[in-house]
């Protein structure tokens, strides 16, 4: 009997044969991690998601509070050189050269998609007007839809509008991936967002879609050409952002009241800053004081507002129209200029920055905020964090770890007497996930106003027990999927409401059949 012939070996393979014995996860981990800066990061990232999509999935959702922040602020640098880093096609430009084809050009993506961001890359995260290089804005934000309320990546469409740019620099680049014209202007630019808008809900009839970081006056023009007749939103400028604000101070009122007896109807907001955010946050927090039965007027009375010239009174000359919603009748004295001796005259329980003016709230006043409460809020909510009024590190000191606190940045915990303070932080991604799922899931016509505030209330009760034992005023964000479900849920509940639904299979469960739902869909 002749002896068994081994198997031929192979000596050339393209994958190292003990591959499968190593961490492949980790390998990337430390590959990513070797990379000391964002824009490097994002390029490592990108290409691991050009190259394995369902590895890049696996790392975002394995490590969520790492990778989140690189998709959401070097983004920004990406964008700034995107035409110049671009190595392979992503996402979908329609152009304004494809005006009366706009159709034909969507129909040609593949079926399926739920949501879609949409930029024209006019309004970049503070960086200005940078075109058609906007593209890895709407790729970023569907990718903290996918991580955060589990939207499958087949559903996202990330769309950039190529109409042009004022910035003389990208239309000389000889790089440039844009168009290069400056941007129409009035009829042109209005019958443009008129077709696409229409050839998106013809050709993806059920896709949600969410503008980005247009330029403010066209932001608020689109959304309100269309939010009645599509579903659309923008986080930007709609009532989301007070919404995520509204929900913490919910949360920072209550730890507040406990402390100090106060009532809740009784607390004195103080801001400062009063451009169009800074009255369209205090605008959404009447409703924190209509909730508790007060009427609008009365509601108005525990809010005071704060300008460059000082507090807003009724009778100063030349106000601006958005400014008198809040102006005071009830001062006579000389004009009050300094936020020290505002903040001894008002006494708030709560101080809320939106000026953009870095360390804005100094020592004496954060001093004499916490000599008149014994939990003062404050809640610095100016973007990034060198236009922050207060970082978290003074903020804990000059109160004695007192402070409520929130802002608009993120901020390391601090340690002060042996005790870890947890800052919060009024980020969009508390709520922007789970409203597009909401909406997806109940089918819902359009988005309202009602179904943000009701989101933003779910957002202020999914706390958990541990953290409402910290006396966090936000949820930690890595429990985001379960805080998208809960808000996922407020939204489809209010559809239900008014009437705007079309899911009647959850219409038809109870609370906790619908949370199993819509955990269910996620991918």
């Amino acid at each position: 009997m002749s002896p068994a012939v081994p198997a031929p070996i192979s000596f050339y393979t393209s994958i190292p044969p003990h591959i499968t014995e190593t961490d492949h996860v980790q390998r990337s981990l430390v590959q990513l991690r070797s990379k000391s800066k964002g824009l490097e990061q994002y390029i490592f990232l990108n290409g691991l998601k050009e190259r394995d999509p369902s590895l890049f999935y696996q790392i975002l959702l394995s490590n969520m509070m790492e990778i989140i922040p690189i998709l959401y602020t070097p983004t920004a640098n990406a964008c700034s050189f995107y035409s110049h880093i671009w190595r392979h096609p992503e996402g979908l430009y329609i152009s304004i050269k494809h005006k009366g084809h706009i159709r034909q050009i969507l129909r040609a993506y593949p079926a399926g998609a739920k949501i879609s961001v949409v930029t024209d890359g006019s309004r970049i995260l503070g960086l200005g007007d940078l075109g058609a290089n906007g593209l890895p804005i709407s790729i970023g934000k569907l990718d903290l839809y996918v991580a955060g309320a589990g939207i499958r990546p087949s559903s996202t469409l990330p769309i950039c509008l190529d109409v042009g740019t004022n910035t003389k620099k990208f239309i000389e680049d000889p790089l440039y991936i844009g168009v290069r014209q400056t941007r129409p202007v009035g009829s042109e630019m209005d019958e443009f967002m008129e077709e696409f808008m229409s050839a998106m809900s013809e050709v993806f009839p059920e896709l949600v879609v969410q503008f980005e970081d247009f330029s403010t006056e066209n932001a608020f023009k689109y959304l309100d050409l269309f939010r009645s007749r599509y579903k659309v939103f923008n986080d930007d400028v709609s009532l989301l952002p007070s919404a995520v604000v509204l929900s913490g101070f919910l949360n920072a009122a209550r730890i507040s009241s406990a402390a100090s007896g106060l009532p809740l109807s009784e607390h004195r907001i103080l801001f400062f800053g009063a451009g169009s955010s800074g009255i369209g946050v205090a605008k959404q927090l009447v409703s924190f004081f209509t909730e508790l039965g007060l009427s609008v007027d009365e509601a108005k009375k525990q809010i005071y507002t704060v300008d460059s010239k000082g507090l807003i009174t009724a009778d100063r000359e030349g106000l601006q129209e958005h400014k008198k919603f809040f102006a005071r009748t009830d001062y006579q004295g000389p004009a009050l200029n300094s936020l020290v001796d505002i903040v001894n005259y008002v006494k708030p329980t709560a101080l809320l920055g939106l000026s953009t003016i870095g360390g804005a709230f100094t020592e004496e006043v954060v001093k004499v905020m916490a000599a008149t409460n014994h939990r003062p809020i404050i809640f610095p909510l100016s973007n990034p964090v060198s236009k922050c009024e207060l970082g978290f590190q003074d903020a804990i000191n000059w109160t004695h770890g007192r402070v409520v606190f929130a802002s608009g940045s993120p901020y390391n915990p601090v340690i002060y007497e042996g005790t870890t303070y947890e800052a919060g932080q009024g980020n969009n991604m508390y709520m922007f996930p789970g409203i597009g799922l909401g909406v997806i899931l109940s089918k819902a016509k359009h988005i309202t106003d009602a179904m943000v505030e009701k989101a933003a209330i779910a957002l202020s009760s999914s706390l958990n027990e541990e953290e409402n034992s910290r006396e966090l005023v936000y949820p930690r964000l890595d429990r985001i999927r379960d805080i998208s479900t809960q808000v996922a849920l407020a939204v489809a509940r209010e559809a239900q409401k008014e009437g705007i639904d079309n899911n009647i299979v959850l219409r038809s469960l109870n609370d906790n059949e619908a949370l199993k739902h819509i955990k269910g869909k996620m991918w």
